[in-house]
C-alpha cells in the first residue's frame, strides 16, 4: 500500500528531521518526500498506513499535510 500526502515541508533539512521521526513512529514503512514537486509529496509504503497518525505527527511538527487524492 502506497499513500500520498501534500505538505508544506520546503528544506532539505526539515524533511530530514520530519523522515526520522517518521520511520521511529512506522519503522517498517519507506518514507521519502519529494520537494522538487509543487505539492512537496510525502510518500509513505508499507502493509497498513494510518493516514490520520501520520497527519497528527506533521502537525504536531508544525506541517500542514493532507491526503492527495
Amino acid at each position: 500500500m502506497i499513500e500520498v500526502f501534500k505538505t508544506n515541508v520546503s528544506s532539505e533539512g526539515h524533511a530530514t528531521t520530519l523522515i526520522g521521526l517518521l520511520q521511529m513512529a512506522f519503522p517498517h514503512h519507506k518514507i521519502n518526500f519529494d520537494l522538487e514537486d509543487c505539492d512537496k509529496i510525502l510518500r509513505i509504503e508499507g502493509h497498513s498506513i494510518s493516514t490520520e497518525n501520520i497527519i497528527t505527527l506533521l502537525q504536531e511538527n508544525n506541517c500542514c499535510c493532507e491526503v492527495l487524492k
